[in-house]
């Protein structure tokens, strides 16, 4: 009996991690959106994000998890944008340093404006984790776009991700 149950809970988790491995969250369909958030930590991210704000897929653009010291000119210097867009349409979120509290800064940052739809931008293998995060903090009166950034993570990246995505869902069902 528990070499059988223990057999089944393995073949899920294999299940389940070739889903999470082989099937990745793509890049979404152009969709307006009241913002646009972007999480900091991967190649690609900001570009993204950047040129969805710039294609008027949202007015405004929430960055999660900058570093204290980086200065809206420093961006906009980096990625090549005139300060004009920083000014009026890209906040700076500088609370988050991993992806709970992502997601705490993100649903500080829509309720304040009452946002009902946003596009988040991440890369593909942090998505589901990051969409699942986000979604628990902003509750069901937000809905969530996930648009994925594209890449070639190892497969040491894909293991990580899959067991702190199950640990996230873990501690949803135990409330924590």
């Amino acid at each position: 009996m528990i070499k059988r149950l223990i057999s089944v809970l393995f073949l899920i988790w294999v299940l389940g991690f070739a889903w999470f491995a082989l099937l990745p969250p793509m890049p979404a369909p152009p969709q307006k959106t009241d913002a646009i958030v972007v999480l900091t930590g991967g190649p690609g991210r900001i570009d993204r994000a950047l040129e969805l704000l710039e294609t008027g897929q949202a007015k405004r653009l929430l960055i999660s998890g900058v570093a204290r010291e980086v200065k809206p000119r420093e961006l906009a210097a980096e990625y090549k944008r005139p300060q004009s867009l920083f000014d009026c349409c890209i906040a700076l979120g500088f609370e988050a340093e991993d992806t709970r509290s992502n997601a705490t800064e993100v649903a500080s940052w829509v309720a304040r404006r009452n946002y009902k739809t946003v596009r988040l931008v991440t890369t593909d293998w942090h998505m589901r984790r990051a969409e699942y995060e986000i979604g628990r903090a902003v509750g069901g009166k937000v809905t969530i776009i996930p648009d994925a950034v594209r890449s070639r993570p190892s497969f040491s990246t894909l293991f990580r991700e899959y067991h702190k995505y199950l640990a996230g869902l873990a501690g949803g069902l135990l409330g924590l």
